[in-house]
């Protein structure tokens, strides 16, 4: 973690991001740029501001009012009742999901296209009881008490973010997701009142129908927001060399080629700013 401008920023695959809320509005000139990024190190850095704004090819999926049952559609409201019956859904520690969640984690990462490599039992437990500000939930089948999915969330100022949701796909089939969901929105939202809750940025390292699941059935939308890079000097002539080649790159499912994948669809969200 380094401070710079009173903001903590932290690394992330390589890239130095603000450890902030994303409403949070930063702006660093060139010269500033360049000297957090030569004291970091890393690849790129990666922020964003002009929160909010009407529209744009970078956003953050956020919900920031509750209308309890009557906001969703009847389909909805039946499958969280369903997911009601089956399930149980309660806040646990972290100290439980450390020991517990491994299970659900492999079970859900081994369901993704991405070339991020999964954590083994002891940096998932490490990263669990790593401390913070992070509330944990846990779902449990009611016939057998088993721990079917879980969700850490990071509270940050009043902002709730769900940095990490993980559900066992055999579970699905019993509305594990819906009633998760509408307990934490609830909880959040209503109970703590907090200003939003987030379930993250425009994913480009891997597919996900989460954000356009929880758009669709519980109400929540896209907060748009300027996405801004800075390269160190080699990546960005690495950017510059590759960028005209990208939908080849894009084409290409292997490790190196997916992360240059991902660092060139960065690179065309910063283009359509102009």
């Amino acid at each position: 973690m380094i401070k710079y401008k009173g903001v903590d920023w932290h690394f992330y695959q390589g890239a130095l991001l603000p450890w902030v809320p994303p409403h949070r509005e930063i702006y660093l000139n060139h010269s500033e740029q360049k000297e957090l990024l030569k004291r970091s190190k890393a690849l790129f850095l990666r922020y964003t501001n002009e929160w909010d704004k009407d529209n744009g090819e970078f956003w953050y999926v956020i919900k920031d009012s509750f209308g309890g049952m009557e906001e969703l559609s009847p389909s909805t409201r039946s499958k969280i009742r369903r997911g009601q019956k089956r399930n149980d859904v309660r806040r646990v520690d972290a100290e439980y999901i450390a020991k517990s969640g491994y299970v659900v984690y492999r079970r859900a990462f081994d369901k993704y296209k991405t070339f991020i490599l999964p954590m083994n039992k002891k940096q998932f437990e490490a990263h669990i009881l790593s401390g913070g500000s992070k509330d944990y939930w846990g779902v449990f089948d009611k016939n057998n008490k088993e721990l079917v999915a879980y969700s850490e969330n990071l509270i940050q100022e009043d902002m709730c973010h769900y940095s990490t949701i993980k559900f066992n796909p055999k579970f699905l089939k019993n509305y594990t997701s819906y009633i998760l969901f509408y307990e934490m929105n609830r909880f959040y939202l209503e109970e703590k009142k907090v200003k939003y809750v987030n379930d993250g940025a425009r994913s480009i390292s891997h597919q996900t129908n989460v954000q356009d699941f929880l758009i669709q059935k519980f109400k929540f939308r896209k907060a748009y927001c300027k996405l801004n890079i800075f390269y160190r000097k080699d990546i960005e002539f690495l950017v510059k060399i590759l960028y005209p080649f990208r939908n080849i790159i894009y084409k290409v499912d292997n490790n190196l080629f997916n992360k240059l994948s991902v660092l060139l669809k960065h690179e065309a969200i910063k283009k359509s700013y102009g």
